[in-house]
């Protein structure tokens, strides 16, 4: 890794052709994959060790510079099936190093060459350690991606060395915001949309069949499905991850899928079961209308499961609060406790915001709480028939331990009031304060 320093001649500089500018000033040279260009976009991190093509896919990611912590990326190439939508939604990606020579018997191209079809500009070769230590400490941040030998290009690497050019280039970089998100990314998953037979037929060739609360897998179609024959869930697509739907026609149920900005009149006249929040990009509050929209379903009682930017937005719609957290969750490692049962389990996340537990209506509870910072992780409403998590329990490529969740929802849509008399009989954890006290009282009895 190279960063820029005063007095580096732009030759040295640019010795590679790409970098990535952070809106704070710090400059990561790097080499160039994947598409040329220049892009600006918001800097963050993930963690996971493997489900880089879920990631790529992910409409989640919508408008974001996505940096993998995992030294090696694209080993076993990428691989059509897995996607979760029909598009690449990252606005740029960042790895340490990338493979050339995947080795899957499922493979179907290379990283470098799909960046490439889809547009995005891929930097590797960097200090993705010293990167996401940046991010951690300051915060997500917007940067800019610069790649190849455009004009463009050749004339921003020239800003860098100049300080007066490049304090305008950081003014730039500083008013980027992600824009109209998921109006952008809505119904990208149709595309790909495939039966419940042929669904549950490939799921359990890999084992990768529904998972109940008690850890047990079902691997009957006929068992696996029976609770939610005959029954219909509008998926109210935000920016939704291809395995939502597929968890829910591995239960049996028929899915209709409808764009974003959908009337709630409409999706009432479609007769629904239960109606399905799904994920989605940006700041949950940026979408007034559909919040007033969802009140709307709520107004009915028609049973609902959000999850991530759903149930951002149901939490909303019954007048919680959220917040921007600092630097988000994005990753397959996020521990919840679900506070009913008192289990902790090990999750995929990938969200930027969360719901403000001290503004919970009456009524609403938390199910789920983030054992790493404390957050809201889900919520049980007792008054209506709804609930939602801010983590994915339909998670490619992994975990696979909370999909009984899509079991909960069935069993709401059976009876309105499955979750009445929800309790939290155990109590949340926050490890950051816990093991600060911990080691206090450590340093303490030491002392004494």
């Amino acid at each position: 890794m190279l960063v820029y320093s005063p007095g580096m001649s732009i030759e040295a500089f640019n010795k590679s052709d790409a970098c990535l500018v952070l809106a704070n000033g710090q400059v990561f040279e790097g080499k160039s994959f994947g598409a040329s260009g220049v892009i600006i976009g918001e800097a963050v991190f993930t963690t996971g060790m493997n489900g880089y093509i879920e990631t790529l896919t992910d409409p989640s990611y919508y408008g974001q510079i996505v940096t993998q912590t995992f030294p090696l990326i694209g080993n076993y190439g990428i691989i059509p099936k897995d996607f979760e939508s029909a598009a690449c939604h990252v606005r740029g990606y960042i790895v340490r190093s990338w493979c050339e020579d995947p080795s899957n018997f499922r493979c179907g191209g290379d990283l470098d060459e799909y960046l490439k079809k889809q547009n995005v500009i891929g930097l590797y070769d960097i200090d993705t350690r010293s990167l996401t230590k940046v991010l951690r400490e300051s915060g997500v941040m917007n940067g800019m991606l610069v790649s190849g030998e455009s004009d463009e290009a050749k004339k921003i690497f020239a800003a860098l060395k100049n300080e007066s050019e490049k304090n305008q280039l950081l003014e730039k970089i500083r008013a980027y915001k992600i824009e109209n998100a998921v109006e952008s990314v809505t119904c990208s998953a149709s595309a790909i949309e495939e039966s419940a037979e042929t669904v549950f037929k490939e799921s359990a060739s890999y084992r990768f069949v529904p998972v109940r609360s008690d850890g047990t897998k079902e691997n009957d179609p006929e068992v696996a499905m029976k609770g939610g024959r005959g029954k219909k869930v509008v998926l109210w697509d935000f920016g939704a991850k291809a395995n939502i739907r597929r968890e829910l026609l591995k239960r049996g149920l028929e899915v209709v899928t409808v764009p974003a900005l959908t009337t709630a009149e409409k999706i009432l006249s479609l007769n629904p079961d239960g109606v399905m929040l799904s994920n989605g990009p940006g700041d949950p509050q940026d979408n007034v209308t559909i919040i007033e929209e969802i009140k709307k379903i709520l107004e009915k009682k028609v049973p609902v499961f959000g999850i991530c930017l759903g149930h951002q937005l149901l939490a909303l719609a019954n007048g919680a609060k959220t917040i921007k957290l600092k630097y988000g969750h994005r990753g397959a490692n996020q521990p919840v406790k679900q506070l009913s049962t008192g289990r902790v389990y090990i999750s995929s996340q990938n969200h930027g915001y969360a719901v403000e537990d001290s503004s919970l209506p009456e009524g609403a509870f938390a199910s789920f709480v983030n054992t790493n910072d404390g957050t809201n992780e889900g919520l049980v409403y007792t008054k209506i028939p709804a609930f939602s998590v801010q983590f994915h329990p339909e998670a490619c490529s992994g975990p696979l331990d909370t999909s009984f969740l899509f079991d909960d929802f069935v069993s709401l849509i059976h009876d309105h009031n499955y979750f009445r008399n929800y309790r939290a009989t155990f109590q949340r954890i926050d490890a950051i304060p816990y093991f600060a006290s911990t080691i206090r009282g450590t340093k303490e009895r030491l002392v004494r």
